[in-house]
């Protein structure tokens, strides 16, 4: 019997402000992100994209994302705030990513830009007729959400090992 592949929900957060004299790290989410959060939060629980667990960056406007879009959900999955989701590049995402206990089959991780983008965009078997793949290339906005479909185990994720099965922005929602 053959093995559901596993499913890697990769999230930018929500969009954020830009208030003066605030840390990067404390900046909030803006108006938008306050209203995108809680839509990308429907359109996962709308599509069965609900994950086991998520990791999510530390910061603020990735803690409020997550708040505002949690309740959408409809589920309660274990969360861990991970300091490396924030201003990670590839490798160490992918790290983070391998960490996933087995018992997972589908892993939300909300963090920042270019990882988030980078991330997908290396595990993501390269078919360049794909619309989603050309999407996620093209402009990974905030509230961006990829989902990836993975062989298993997390352990032995690879690059180019995945297939992103669907991309979708705020503006895609209609919410």
């Amino acid at each position: 019997m053959a093995t559901e592949p596993l499913r890697l929900i990769v999230l930018r957060h929500a969009k954020s402000a830009w208030p003066e004299g605030v840390a990067d790290h404390d900046r909030p989410l803006a108006p938008r992100g306050r209203g995108d959060a809680p839509a990308a939060g429907r359109r996962l629980h709308e599509a069965g994209w609900v994950p086991d667990t998520v990791v999510c960056s530390p910061t603020r406007r990735t803690r409020e994302t997550w708040e505002l879009l949690a309740p959408e959900l409809d589920a309660v999955p274990a969360v861990t705030y991970d300091s490396r989701a924030y201003g990670a590049g590839t490798s160490e995402l992918l790290a983070v990513v391998r960490e996933t206990p087995a018992r997972c089959r589908t892993l939300l991780l909300i963090g920042h830009s270019p990882g988030v983008q980078d991330l997908t965009l290396a595990l993501t078997q390269d078919t360049a007729a794909d619309e989603a793949l050309t999407r996620a290339r093209d402009k990974f906005p905030t509230a961006a959400i990829a989902v990836l479909a993975l062989p298993g185990p997390w352990q032995q994720l690879a690059p180019g090992s995945g297939l992103l099965i669907a991309f979708a922005t705020p503006r895609d929602r209609g919410d």
